[in-house]
């Protein structure tokens, strides 16, 4: 049946980023749970209620992994709590991201390398730690990398953020090229304007949310769960020959 492509049973998922009911990361979670996976929830505040929901949601099971992926040492924990609970892993979703909001004349190194760290160095080092353990049991491993539409435009006020989206997508690729033949997919989903923390400066903004509303064809922000679907996608035997992909989930505003 075509819908088996899409199952997700024994399947062991990491899903970094997931600590808010209503972000991105636990909708990504949720979705792949309820496609089958177990989860491994990676956050650095406290997953009780992620945990609670999507068990009782879903039927699934969910590890709590508390780690502050400022820390290089956090890696490695990912990884071993996820190996040591599952015995597996199958799936990688690098979802965790942080944003700093000044202008560029007054942005601060500290800034810039928090935002460079957690976006792009974490993703960079949990991808190549989680990449080397599928090859080594063999295991037709996906990676998933969540990209934003400041992968493709400049954004204002946020240039750390901006230059590593733009780099999360590059080594998505770079990714690819190298993974591909050794069984591991590797792509993205570059989300549009979606209603979540990090977009609720832009959303209280009146003039600004009108703009952005202007330009997306389908007439509204997205929601958390819009994501579902492409994550359930490319996690699934379904996107076994997708690599190097970056799939927009924006409401057609990469095409007005």
């Amino acid at each position: 049946m075509i819908m088996d492509l899409f199952n997700l049973d024994n399947k062991i998922a990491i899903v970094t980023g997931c600590s808010s009911l209503k972000g991105i990361g636990y909708s990504i979670a949720e979705g792949l749970a309820e496609a089958g996976a177990d989860i491994a929830g990676v956050a650095r505040s406290d997953l009780s209620e992620v945990k609670k929901s999507i068990e009782s949601n879903t039927g699934k099971k969910f590890l709590k992994i508390q780690v502050d992926l400022l820390e290089e040492e956090s890696i490695n924990k990912i990884v071993e709590e996820a190996l040591a609970k599952y015995g597996q892993i199958d799936i990688l979703v690098n979802n965790a991201g942080i944003i700093r909001r000044h202008p560029i004349l007054d942005f601060s190194v500290k800034d810039w390398d928090d935002v460079l760290t957690v976006n792009l160095r974490s993703l960079f080092l949990l991808s190549q730690k989680t990449a080397k353990y599928f090859i080594e049991n063999n295991i037709k491993g996906k990676i998933i990398n969540i990209v934003s539409m400041l992968s493709y435009q400049g954004g204002v006020f946020v240039p750390s953020y901006t230059a590593s989206k733009h780099a999360v997508a590059g080594i998505t690729k770079s990714f690819c090229n190298e993974l591909a033949a050794k069984n591991i997919n590797v792509n993205a989903i570059a989300p549009g304007y979606i209603a979540t923390n990090n977009t609720a400066p832009l959303r209280q903004d009146k003039k600004r949310s009108e703009n952005i509303l202007n330009r997306i064809p389908a007439g509204r922000w997205g929601k958390n769960e819009d994501l579902k679907g492409a994550a359930i996608f490319l996690a699934s035997k379904a996107s076994n020959y997708m690599n190097g992909a970056i799939v927009p989930v924006d409401g057609g505003w990469l095409s007005s």
